[in-house]
């Protein structure tokens, strides 16, 4: 069974891959926290969890595990310096401390927009933090999936996406989709050093990411 870390596990995103990950066959979720408090959360769930900032060291986080699911982000609504201390330079000292421990794959949650940031003056300064990390994560020699969902919601999944590597226009997907994405992309030939798009379509989960992998 592959250890998989989830960077920003208490967030609402990753809070949803550490439930899918617990209920799978293949592989045990290790929650990264940041505070001490955050520990009951998953205690309760029988969840492993490591203690580690994305603004101080990490290697620790690294120990024994086989694969990363990064799904921490500021969320474009905070300063200047945080977005950065954690979308960008968060994401490339994790990158790099994956690398060192030879993890087999990254797979990084962006977002939609990240390819031209200016294109969105209200969100620049955060679509620009992540292009730096995803183009950071392609240079790095690891094994990637690069996942930008377009506007987050708290609906429902519904297990229908519409995924390309370029969508060229805007909409929403909900976090529990976003989540099974993030899961599937952790199976090795799936997506594999890939940068996509996604989007709620028509199309089963399932059979748009293995489309997407041929």
């Amino acid at each position: 069974m592959e250890k998989i870390l989830i960077v920003g596990a208490s967030g609402n995103t990753g809070k949803r891959v550490i439930e899918i990950l617990n209920n799978s066959q293949s592989f045990e979720p290790v929650a990264m926290i940041r505070k001490e408090e955050q520990k009951e959360i998953f205690d309760d769930m029988d969840v492993k969890w490591v203690l580690a900032d994305l603004e101080e060291k990490v290697d620790h986080a690294l120990k024994g595990i086989d694969k990363v699911i990064f799904a921490a982000g500021s969320g474009g609504k905070t300063g200047t310096d945080k977005t950065i201390a954690i979308d960008q330079d968060g994401a490339i000292k994790m990158i790099d401390a994956a690398k060192k421990a030879k993890v087999k794959k990254f797979v990084m949650l962006s977002a939609m927009g990240a390819d031209e940031p200016s294109k969105n003056k209200k969100l620049e300064v955060y679509l620009g933090a992540k292009k730096k990390a995803d183009e950071h994560l392609r240079e790095s020699g690891l094994d990637y999936t690069i996942l930008r969902p377009g506007a987050l919601t708290d609906d429902m999944g519904l297990a229908k996406v519409k995924l390309a590597e370029k969508l060229n226009e805007e909409g929403e997907i909900s976090r529990d989709d976003v989540a099974f994405l993030l899961v599937m992309s952790l199976a090795d030939p799936l997506v594999k050093n890939k940068t996509f798009e996604a989007l709620e379509g028509k199309e089963s989960i399932k059979n748009a990411i293995i489309d997407l992998s041929k």
